[in-house]
């Protein structure tokens, strides 16, 4: 059992966080002692699942219906299964964004670089917008499309 001193070093995570998920109902099966929240192994992977959700966008009373379909036990696999393959769904689409992000970073840093070497974006302009190096090209349409 940790305290949530403890859980707070060991996820990063604020006391104050923690007692926050705890007043939502985000960890109903935990256990005090003497009124001091004591986290089990339990709480702990919650916890994991808890932070994957959030990172994946979703609202804290959705975490929280989560949770209760888990007390509810093996009736609500099916809606369990549909929250992380929307989730799923989501993640993905943030991750095609993401890399349409990185190949435009990645286009101007060649793009100045070639620049910087040039002393001017005279002749990087001229091979726009398909008269690019190869993989460079590749940066440029993926980062527009």
């Amino acid at each position: 059992m940790y305290t949530i001193g403890q859980v707070s070093e060991m996820f990063h995570i604020p006391v104050s966080t923690l007692r926050y998920y705890d007043k939502e109902g985000l960890f109903p099966g935990l256990e005090r002692a003497s009124g001091i929240r004591r986290f089990g192994d339990a709480e702990l992977e919650a916890l994991r699942v808890i932070d994957c959700l959030k990172k994946s966008g979703l609202e804290i009373k959705d975490i929280r219906q989560f949770m209760q379909w888990c007390c509810e036990g093996s009736g609500t696999y099916g809606k369990r299964r549909e929250l992380f393959e929307r989730q799923r769904r989501v993640v993905e689409q943030q991750l095609r964004q993401m890399e349409k992000t990185l190949s435009m970073i990645r286009f101007k840093c060649w793009y100045y670089e070639q620049a910087l070497q040039d002393g001017s974006e005279e002749r990087v302009t001229r091979m726009m917008p398909d008269h690019l190096p190869a993989e460079i090209q590749r940066l440029y349409d993926d980062a527009r499309s």
